[in-house]
């Protein structure tokens, strides 16, 4: 079966969730801390947990501040039930209900499963054709004519079931000819029992329940405090009542059995035996965490198991059998104890050995993960996400939470579900508007597509990074117009133009993405990041001769990429954007035209962008005025900056 939609009441910090879609694959639970994603999990583990895990207790989950309140209003709290959840039927289960009941007794492929306080796990009458149902069991029972034909006016189960009783008594058999007494009393008691076989002693409702019980999926949930152990005892643990077992030891229980724990493997007293089982679990661990482990390639999983004799008060001697895991790194050439690596990897780790007991398993599962992945670095967090979309989805459906960027994936937002507590009034919401008032609640979402774009806009193989956005509209557009003129160097079409928005930010920029992509830098000359570029130069972020400068192509010491063009040419587009008649005979000095136009207009600065809009607005008016000489000036720029294409090659 596959879950549909849930929807919890009355549970925790939940006084009505609203019906809650869930995907046929991945769902994602996004909110902030305390907004009700774990008690959304909570509820639905406690609907049918896949291995022992908290029951529903009324002074435990029941809305604090609502107890009193509903049992001082008659409200039996026992009977209120906080999870509700639609379960949708697959070939599988259809054919199991067509093979005993008949291919159209089901009118809908869908169920609906609550559980209450008081523990009773119940479900919502199924939308069913009993007719057609009663017509396919009377097909496959001998009957005679005369007991055939009244059997067949019978409307339901019901009532089939009291004309076997009113014709098992002598005297009642049927009425048309060929049914003696003799025969239809065989007959009725015949029905009786294959009634009673198919129905028992309740509805066609309750067969069909009982039919479809054990393929509703159990829920597995696995949160931080699921982290495998160390040191793991190992005959106490197999003894152990499971409902007596924490997370932890759980987890280290589906290692044991992933070991196989039985006196032939694991408590062997042949070393060789046992050493040679630990290897082969050791084997397909650390192929399933290094298939999904980039962070670090070169570890090894070294579980072992000591054996020690201790000797009690009473002089009896016990053997005690301990299972330890180590993890060797060849990187460093040692080994650690398990719980000595980072919380990251200790969670991963117990997560496949956890996971290990249900993969290949026939018991259906939904997988809940609470914060997953909460200590793994961004692509680590990648990893996992990807270790869900090819490992768990092809076994079962997963829910998760999450308040981390890296665990939304943007090109999939239909899985997202968001998570709001509304207050004591209205308790927490589920929505899947990302339109959401709150901003704390919706900020993984923004800084997932923030990562996003910005992995898309630098995923070119070749950058030209710029200081702003107006230096971009005046490559982009002179590279245009002599790229429309035969035999003109404009830019490579490989190039693609980023701006970082501003000249301070380009070292930043080179530092983080200069070993990972192929940049080159065009800046304007003496600007104070400069230094800082030609130092990461020296480091190797980048080649030196990667930097362009303004300065290189003008030959000056002091120059803009606005210098460019001829003064005129530059004014005419002040003039445009800022609706001014300034000349240039207004403007002194020998220093970089935007200085002499602040100077001349009496003010420390104007908004460069404004010029670079005007000229975009008005490209055709604008550059069919550019001149000769300032195309040739922009050439020499493109030509250096093309020849930094093959500057890696070199």
């Amino acid at each position: 079966m596959k879950l549909v939609s849930f929807r919890v009441r009355k549970f925790r910090n939940i006084l009505d969730s609203t019906l809650v879609k869930v995907e046929p694959d991945i769902t994602c639970l996004v909110g902030k801390n305390e907004s009700g994603k774990t008690a959304l999990q909570q509820a639905l583990l406690a609907l049918k947990p896949a291995r022992p895990a908290l029951s529903l207790a009324v002074h435990e989950h029941y809305p604090a501040w609502l107890e009193k309140k509903d049992r001082h209003r008659g409200i039996d709290v026992d009977a209120v039930c906080p999870i509700e959840a639609t379960f949708a039927l697959e070939d599988e289960e259809r054919r199991a209900v067509a093979e005993v009941f008949g291919d159209r007794v089901l009118k809908s492929s869908k169920i609906t499963v609550t559980r209450n306080y008081g523990g009773s796990v119940l479900y919502e009458a199924f939308d069913i054709d009993e007719a057609a149902a009663l017509k396919h069991f009377l097909a496959s029972v001998p009957l005679p004519n005369g007991f055939a034909g009244q059997a067949r006016k019978t409307k339901d189960f019901e009532s089939l079931r009291e004309l076997a009783q009113s014709l098992s008594q002598p005297g009642q058999d049927g009425e048309e000819e060929g049914a003696d007494d003799g025969e239809g009393l065989q007959a009725a008691e015949t029905l009786k029992t294959r009634i009673a076989e198919l129905l028992r002693e309740g509805t066609l409702e309750d067969a069909l329940w009982n039919l479809l019980e054990p393929h509703v999926p159990g829920f597995f949930y696995f949160y931080v405090y699921s982290t495998l152990p160390y040191s793991v005892k190992v005959k106490e643990l197999l003894k152990a009542d499971p409902t007596t077992l924490d997370a932890d030891q759980m987890t280290a229980l589906s290692l044991l059995r992933l070991a196989g724990a039985d006196d032939e493997y694991l408590l062997n007293p042949d070393y060789e035996r046992r050493k040679r089982e630990l290897e082969n679990v050791a084997n397909t661990l650390t192929d399933d965490v290094l298939q999904y482990w980039t962070q670090n390639p070169e570890l090894r999983v070294q579980p072992d198991i000591t054996q020690k004799t201790e000797v009690g008060p009473d002089g009896q001697q016990t053997v005690l059998d301990e299972m330890k895991i180590r993890i060797w790194d060849d990187r460093h050439s040692l080994s650690l104890p398990f719980d000595q690596h980072s919380t990251g990897f200790q969670w991963f780790f117990s997560f496949l050995a956890a996971f290990s007991e249900y993969e290949h398993g026939g018991q259906p599962i939904i997988i809940l993960l609470d914060e997953p992945a909460l200590g793994l670095h961004a692509r680590a967090q990648a990893d996992f996400l990807r270790f869900i979309e090819e490992r768990l989805v092809d076994r079962c459906q997963v829910i998760y939470t999450t308040h981390s960027p890296f665990m939304i994936q943007p090109g999939k937002l239909d899985r997202v579900r968001l998570v709001e507590d509304k207050g004591k009034a209205d308790g927490a919401k589920v929505s899947e508007d990302i339109l959401s008032t709150d901003r704390d609640t919706v900020f993984p979402l923004q800084g997932a597509l923030g990562y996003d774009l910005a992995q898309h806009l630098f995923i070119a193989a070749h950058n030209l990074v710029v200081e702003g956005t107006s230096d971009f509209t005046y490559l982009t557009l002179v590279s245009d117009l002599l790229a429309d003129q035969e035999g003109r160097e404009s830019l490579d079409e490989r190039w693609s133009v980023v701006p970082v928005g501003g000249a301070d930010l380009i070292p930043t920029f080179v530092a983080l993405l200069g070993h990972h992509l192929n940049v080159t830098v065009l800046v304007d000359a003496q600007k104070k990041g400069n230094q800082r570029l030609l130092h990461l130069a020296k480091k190797g972020y980048l080649a030196q001769k990667r930097i362009i400068t303004i300065g290189q192509i003008l030959d000056c010491a002091e120059a803009d990429i606005e210098d460019l063009f001829s003064d005129e040419e530059y004014l005419r587009m002040y003039n445009k954007a800022f609706d001014t008649e300034v000349t240039p005979d207004e403007l002194e000095g020998e220093d970089t035209i935007v200085k002499r136009i602040a100077r001349s207009q009496s003010v420390d600065e104007f908004d460069h962008g404004k010029v670079a809009d005007a000229l975009l607005r008005n490209r055709d008016e604008l550059l069919g005025q550019v001149g000769e000489e300032t195309l040739q000036r922009f050439e020499r720029l493109f030509k250096a900056i093309n020849e930094t294409l093959t500057v890696d090659a070199e």
